[in-house]
């Protein structure tokens, strides 16, 4: 956008203070990546095709073997999800997986997914001690002095 074009947006008579704020705005670079089941070519090239024609998409990549679809581009996520269901996609969801290298505790039975690929693990919470709650140390809890202590004999 050059100078004129800003000084002709302040001298034009039709120009708002709503249309100037919302022009002013601009979208982030995002990535946006959606579990889709891809079973063949014209699947893929469909979801392809309709994501790389919306506005502001810089690159779209497909990758049938763990059907994700990523785009990345100026675009809002949700936009880009109801396009991909346009296709006829209606199970489409935004990706629920992360490297399992991410995750401190990747085998927990609610991060663990048979269905994910190779070297993911489902993306939650996982639940750990607060800061502000007590942590027992190991040593006390099998210790005589303790009496909320394991006992095993």
């Amino acid at each position: 956008m050059g100078a004129l074009d800003h000084i002709s947006q302040w001298c034009s008579v039709s120009a708002t203070t709503d249309s100037l704020v919302s022009h002013r705005k601009r979208k982030v670079m995002q990535t946006v990546e959606i579990k889709v089941k891809l079973d063949c070519d014209g699947c893929e090239r469909r979801v392809k095709n309709a994501v790389t024609n919306m506005k502001g998409v810089k690159t779209v990549e497909v990758n049938r073997k763990q059907n994700r679809v990523t785009v990345s581009g100026y675009v809002e996520p949700n936009k880009v999800l109801k396009k991909v269901r346009s296709t006829g996609k209606k199970r489409a969801k935004f990706w629920p997986y992360v490297p399992y290298n991410v995750v401190s505790f990747p085998y927990v039975q609610q991060a663990y997914d048979r269905k994910a690929p190779n070297g993911f693990v489902k993306n939650i919470v996982h639940m750990h001690p607060g800061p502000s709650e007590p942590v027992e140390p190991f040593t006390t809890m099998f210790s005589d002095d303790n009496p909320n202590a394991c006992t095993i004999m």
